[in-house]
């Protein structure tokens, strides 16, 4: 890597490249991301592979050029990324609050050749966004992704997408969202957490919750395109539509997840104001409840498809690693809600651990669905009771 001290910057940088981009960085000296004059995280480079390669589906499948979003841009990797490598975009449009951030941003976009498809400007993120809310001001795409929770950012957001647009938002609290602090969870989240073996689904159905009820106040609906729960992070892409008809479908993909502690029993309920019931019908024991959050679909089968296809046009770095997420998530777009973690049910009844494989074979023999899950290595989604799971494991 290149380095040297820019005296408007005031901190030295190092030149990386990621994507077919080349990026100028804070100089790393084994410190948090977060304690970088500049926001950077290396590690996010799958996420933002993953986010070139959803826009340049979302554009395909619009078939016009389209403008871009990213209201806490950092250095600006992601948002000079779009102007590229997607093609079809028109213009970029970035914003950090940090000045040092908007002057890294600049250089970058022009370090690219992109400088002409790239707007940067310095403001608080909601007032960036609120100023596009207007018609004929809003985005084809607004990308979401802070250090932390995306929810202070949920009403401007929504409000900047055009009808029809997408919006992306990353999630890095797990801890909340994963059941460690339930109150946060409900806090910001709105609904209430649970400290399961699919607690990284909960996560992102929460999230997604969150944004549909945040969206329903403004008369707009949501449908969810693609998925991912990665590493230290949850990230979820929507289509926005407009009217209270759409807001009103999207809420009734709200409800509640019944779940038994005792023998792993788990049910859905749609619906933000239903009774439930508090006794597991497979044990008799105690039931917890999770949400509310959202039950509908978390991935659609034909965007994923596209996506696959746009995948080996990108050449990007972790292309492998992407196909199998995918190929993973394509699969479970028609599979029940949730999933068992085998070594979970092992542990519980001291029962030797069988392969994953094996158990979604015997399921599949005895007439069940049976699909693994990009979630968890050793998770199955499958329309059988927990008991059932039980009987074969211990076959298996």
């Amino acid at each position: 890597m290149l380095w040297f001290d820019v005296p408007k910057l005031g901190f030295p940088i190092e030149l990386t490249t990621e994507g077919k981009a080349k990026i100028w960085i804070p100089k790393r000296e084994q410190v948090l991301p977060s304690r970088l004059p500049v926001f950077y995280n290396p590690v996010m480079e799958l996420n933002r592979d993953l986010a070139v390669l959803a826009l340049q589906t979302f554009q395909r499948g619009a078939g016009r050029e389209v403008d871009a979003c990213e209201p806490l841009a950092g250095c600006g990797v992601r948002g000079v990324r779009f102007a590229a490598e997607v093609e079809g975009v028109k213009c970029v449009f970035l914003n950090d609050i940090n000045i040092r951030a908007v002057a890294l941003t600049r250089k970058n976009a022009k370090e690219n050749g992109v400088e002409k498809f790239v707007s940067v400007e310095n403001l608080d993120a909601n007032l960036f966004l609120s100023q596009h809310a207007a018609p004929r001001q809003r985005f084809d795409y607004v990308d979401v992704d802070p250090f932390g929770s995306p929810v202070p950012y949920l009403d401007s957001a929504v409000r900047a997408v055009r009808n029809g647009g997408m919006i992306a938002l990353t999630a890095t609290d797990m801890a909340p969202l994963c059941g460690v602090h339930p109150r946060a969870c409900v806090r910001k989240y709105g609904g209430k957490p649970l400290r399961t073996e699919y607690c990284h689904e909960l996560a992102v159905r929460l999230l997604i919750g969150s944004l549909a009820s945040t969206a329903a106040r403004h008369d707009i609906g949501v449908r969810v395109l693609f998925c991912h729960s990665t590493d230290h992070y949850i990230r979820v892409y929507a289509v926005v539509g407009y009217g209270a008809q759409k807001a009103d479908g999207s809420l009734k993909e709200m409800g509640h997840v019944l779940h038994c502690f005792n023998c792993f029993h788990r049910e859905t309920i749609k619906g933000l104001f239903t009774l439930l019931t508090n006794e597991c019908p497979e044990c008799h024991g105690k039931l917890n409840t999770t949400g509310p959050l959202w039950l509908g679909r978390i991935f659609d089968k034909d965007f994923i498809t596209n996506m696959q296809k746009e995948l080996p046009k990108k050449r990007l770095k972790q292309e492998r690693r992407i196909s199998k997420l995918l190929f993973l998530t394509e699969n479970e777009a028609d599979a029940p809600a949730m999933y068992y973690v085998v070594d979970k049910i092992c542990d519980k009844y001291g029962l030797p651990a069988p392969s994953t494989e094996n158990v979604i074979k015997q399921l599949e023999n005895a007439g069940y669905t049976a699909i693994p899950t990009h979630f968890h290595k050793r998770g199955i989604k499958t329309n059988a009771l927990a008991k059932i799971i039980k009987e074969i494991v211990m076959k298996a």
